[in-house]
């Protein structure tokens, strides 16, 4: 006897070869019916023998391919139509609302790498080579469902072969939306200056695009800069062994000092000059292919002005087919690494556009443009993560510093108590630097790719695209928003000029709750958010917060003493007019130390005297971010910062010339008192602490071994230890005082490996919970989605009145 399902399954199930892995579960199972795409997921019509149905749904849950991620399948019983074969239909629209998860761009996978090397295969070489496992998804996504006319391929008719393929269920191209080959599918070009003109020669075929390659590869062996095109936008590329190419690409993009990723080929290669655990090499080697931060070998030398002076160096893998060409290519020529860093102008938004990148980048930052005919349709960048070790017993963890290409726009996954109500939907909008922003639909997060600095132009209009696209791709609108708290955000001002209601959200507060939400913790927790700025409830700067909250309200349980910054933001830009207001605070100037640390900004002192004193122009800050930058411009590590961030960075790579070599000393520290805090008559929960870190003693420590004439890296390690045991000691103190056992980390200073890999084994072995951000950063790339935690608590609050 025979019975009948309708199943609709929910996830990332299109643009991951979910069609035709159902077409052969149907084959295997003898089932007929049909499997098509929709708007809300995808929906398969199935008739079997009695008893069938049940194991083909649960295979169908749970052993899709590889890049799939099925959230539910719902079943109904359906009627016998009497089906003797299965197939899958062309996708439908309708009226369902837009409810599907759309797949992140997928690196090139094993089957097609082979593909492109094999002389036999009628693909050999081509460099936009793709399977239902790999290969553009999102980037080429113009709407849903997700089938070819409805992207940037649409310009591309398949041939007869790679229809034959597209059409046949035993093939892996089997619905591969990109499907293409030299004979119909998108072709490269490039574009080089002759003369006073530009010269664009195409590779149509292979002959060409291979001599387009071979040029490519003379060039970057010449110590040239090329722009090549990517899944989200163009990389800028050039020799990673080779200093003058690096000096040129550094002075024409005026991106000094910051460190450049590498591409390199292989795991042997990576081993060469990295400590790579297994647990980095199944990041390195993963479906999304991020940029991945290695702790350097100590026996490796790399190129000056790569990374220098860091423990950590950025690789990936190449990820396209034309990477895959290009590295193959360039290691065959004696090449070993090439710089990848993103194809933009200063504080630009990445370029995604061929004439974009002619017009921008050619001749002003680049060499050559090795650009291509297929569309970009979604800005993306590279993601970049680290694996924290946290030792035996507690394990690894996965930490992002950018998501971007590859995890995003995959939601993050909430529990039902942190998401919004059916039928609302929340837009955050987010900070102000590392922007992102977030729309949440009942449990589903969606956190937009990494952004950047909402003051550049350009990326404040990326931020306005972005947000569209996810609106129109998932046809949802916004009914509530949420924003920060700091009434210069440009993110902030927008919110507040829109016609619906809003919910303003305390930087550090968004902190914690992201980190609480990704780990479905709904209680009270005290959570840590130190980070470099954020407005306060006082109107001073926070960033050294620990907050006793949930997702919809906080108290200030500790924080760290304020200190002035002469000059406000200047104090960010020249460390050591932050250090001289930090040792005002703490009445040090006169210390032995002080004037020889201080001796380059001397001339100012007079200046900053009367401004701190006179209030001029003078916040107060409780920002962690700045006392490490003081303690990195004291030592002489970082005094002139050409990037946001260098002296922390530079400070935690002195630290761990330490951890390499002496353990004991690797584990001295300085201290940090902690004192009760006494209120005032104006005071409130929210701006007036329990306790107060006192960074004063680490300070003198720090000054007086200078005098001494200890090592800077013994310094560095001591200065990070001290706040690894501030925060054990205050978590202690909380779980005395309430009997609640979870702490929260967030916030950039978090970012730090070497307090990470400290703070957290510490906890767990005296029996905290800690949650720590795992699918989103804690440096500002978190906000958003903390935000829209924290307005849906604070909407249900309301509700409930």
């Amino acid at each position: 006897m025979r019975e009948a399902l309708d199943l609709t399954i929910h996830g990332i199930v299109q643009g991951v070869g979910f069609r035709p892995f159902v077409y052969r579960m149907a084959q295997r199972y003898s089932v007929t019916g049909w499997v098509r795409n929709a708007t809300d997921g995808v929906l398969v019509h199935a008739e079997a023998e009695q008893g069938i149905l049940s194991e083909f749904a649960l295979c169908l849950a749970e052993q899709g391919p590889k890049a799939a991620q099925v959230r539910d399948v719902e079943l109904a019983d359906s009627v016998v139509e009497g089906y003797e074969t299965f197939e899958i239909r062309l996708s439908e629209g309708g009226e369902v609302e837009k409810t599907t998860l759309v797949s992140a761009d997928l690196a090139l996978c094993d089957d097609c790498r082979a593909e492109l090397f094999d002389s036999a295969n009628r693909r050999y070489r081509y460099p936009f080579i793709n399977c239902t496992n790999c290969g553009p998804r999102f980037t080429v996504i113009e709407s849903l469902p997700y089938d070819r006319p409805r992207t940037s391929m649409a310009d591309f008719p398949m041939c007869p072969l790679c229809q034959e393929e597209y059409d046949n269920p035993a093939d892996r191209r089997f619905h591969a939306q990109p499907d293409a080959c030299f004979d119909c599918g998108p072709a490269l070009f490039l574009t080089e200056p002759k003369g006073k003109e530009w010269q664009t020669t195409w590779g149509y075929n292979r002959e060409d695009s291979d001599a387009l390659l071979a040029r490519v590869v003379n060039l970057l062996r010449e110590g040239g800069i090329v722009a090549v095109k990517g899944l989200g936008g163009f990389h800028l590329v050039c020799d990673a062994e080779n200093p003058s190419a690096i000096a040129a690409l550094r002075a024409r993009k005026h991106r000094e000092g910051k460190p450049l990723a590498v591409m390199m080929n292989d795991v042997e290669a990576v081993r060469a000059v990295c400590h790579v655990s297994k647990e980095e090499q199944d990041v390195l080697t993963g479906i999304q292919h991020p940029i991945v931060l290695l702790r350097k070998r100590n026996d490796a030398v790399f190129a000056p002005g790569l990374a220098d002076g860091l423990d950590e160096l950025g690789v990936m893998f190449p990820y396209t087919p034309v990477q895959a060409l290009l590295m193959h290519d360039f290691v065959a020529a004696g090449g070993s690494m090439l710089v990848m860093t993103s194809g933009n102008v200063h504080d630009e938004p990445i370029v995604t556009d061929d004439v974009e990148a002619c017009d921008k980048l050619l001749e002003v930052i680049a060499d050559a443009v090795l650009g291509n005919n297929r569309a970009i349709l979604a800005r993306y960048d590279d993601s970049v993560v680290r694996v924290l070790d946290f030792g035996s017993g507690v394990g690894t963890a996965l930490q992002f510093v950018r998501r971007a290409r590859g995890y995003a726009p995959m939601p993050v996954a909430l529990q039902p108590d942190f998401g919004a109500p059916q039928g609302e939907c929340v837009l955050s909008t987010g900070p102000e630097q590392k922007a992102t922003a977030c729309l949440l639909r009942e449990n589903e997060a969606f956190v937009t790719q990494h952004i950047g600095d909402m003051e550049n132009a350009e990326t404040n209009e990326a931020w306005h695209q972005a947000v569209e696209k996810y609106q129109d791709l998932f046809e949802v609108e916004p009914t509530l928003l949420a924003c920060d708290k700091h009434p210069e955000y440009l993110t902030t001002k927008w919110a507040r000029e829109q016609a619906k209601p809003r919910v303003e959200v305390q930087h550090h507060h968004a902190h914690i709750v992201s980190a609480l939400a990704e780990n479905g913790i709904d209680g009270a927790a005290l959570g840590f958010a130190f980070d470099g700025t954020g407005y306060g409830v006082d109107g001073a700067i926070w960033g050294g917060e620990a907050l006793l909250c949930n997702t919809a309200a906080f108290e200030r349980f500790a924080n760290f003493a304020y200190v002035p910054m002469p000059g406000g933001a200047a104090a960010v830009k020249n460390p050591l007019r932050m250090a001289y207001g930090v040792l005002w605070g703490y009445d040090l100037l006169e210390h032995p130390a002080a004037a020889t640390a201080l001796e380059p900004v001397s001339s100012m002192v007079p200046l900053m005297e009367r401004m701190i004193e006179g209030g001029l122009n003078t916040p107060y800050t409780s920002s962690v971010g700045r006392l490490f930058d003081t303690a990195s411009a004291l030592l002489g590590i970082c005094v002139q910062p050409l990037y946001e961030g260098e002296g922390a960075c530079l400070l935690e790579a002195a630290a761990w010339n330490v951890a390499a070599s002496d353990a004991d000393a690797c584990d001295s520290r300085y201290t940090i008192s902690i004192t009760k805090n006494v209120a005032t008559e104006t005071s409130t929960a929210q701006d007036t602490s329990v306790l107060l870190f006192d960074a004063e003693p680490t300070f003198k420590a720090l000054l007086d071994d200078l005098v001494a004439g200890v090592s800077v890296s013994i310094i560095a390690a001591r200065f990070h230890n001290a706040f690894v045991e501030a925060v054990v000691t205050v978590s202690n103190l909380f779980r005395a005082l309430y009997d609640l056992n979870t702490i929260a980390l967030s916030g950039g200073v978090f970012l730090t490996r070497f307090l990470m890999e400290r703070i957290v084994p510490q906890l767990v072995e005296q029996g905290f919970t800690v949650a720590v951000n795992k699918d989103v950063p804690p440096n500002d790339g978190c906000i958003s989605l903390g935000q829209a935690v924290v307005a849906c608590a604070t909407a249900k609050q309301v509700n409930a009145q």
